[in-house]
């Protein structure tokens, strides 16, 4: 199998895998959409809906929807601005800190157990590497970044 091919199979059932044990331990509280929103929120509280759309590469609908039902949940709450009441800023609850650093702490074991599976050294290795293929990496913390050593290919 070509390395491309190979890639893309490797990556598509680890997302796959990652992505069934994220909801299945998340439920029934939250999803990994509403995860992705609370982390947006932790760093540019607040924020307006349509603020939201580039991040999440959906529908205006969708993400109405998804505010929703965060909102029923009580993971987040909307609130008129008090200067333009047409616009409206999503902030979060305390109780959507206390499920974002839950569903958090759910993603990092859930890759843990995955990069446990690799050396501490193919471990910084792989983060390298998959931020460099995905355009990623941070140009200025890459400079202040000592890189990886090369591994010697073994026969």
């Amino acid at each position: 199998m070509e390395p491309a091919a190979e890639f893309v199979k490797s990556w598509m059932k680890l997302s796959k895998d990652w992505q069934t044990q994220m909801e299945a331990e998340m439920a029934p509280q939250l999803t990994g959409g509403q995860l992705q929103v609370l982390e947006l929120l932790q760093a540019n509280e607040p924020m307006k809906p349509s603020e939201l759309l580039p991040h999440l590469e959906t529908t205006p609908a969708a993400v109405t929807t998804l505010l929703d039902r965060m909102e029923r949940n009580g993971l987040v709450k909307r609130t008129r601005d008090e200067n333009d009441r047409r616009i409206v800023w999503i902030s979060t609850t305390d109780f959507g800190h206390t499920e974002r650093e839950r569903g958090l702490r759910i993603r990092s074991d859930i890759v843990n157990r995955s990069l446990d599976r690799l050396s501490a050294h193919n471990r910084q290795l792989l983060v390298y590497l998959i931020g460099k293929v995905s355009g990623t990496r941070d140009k200025k913390a890459a400079s202040h970044a000592e890189e990886p050593r090369a591994i010697k290919a073994t026969s």
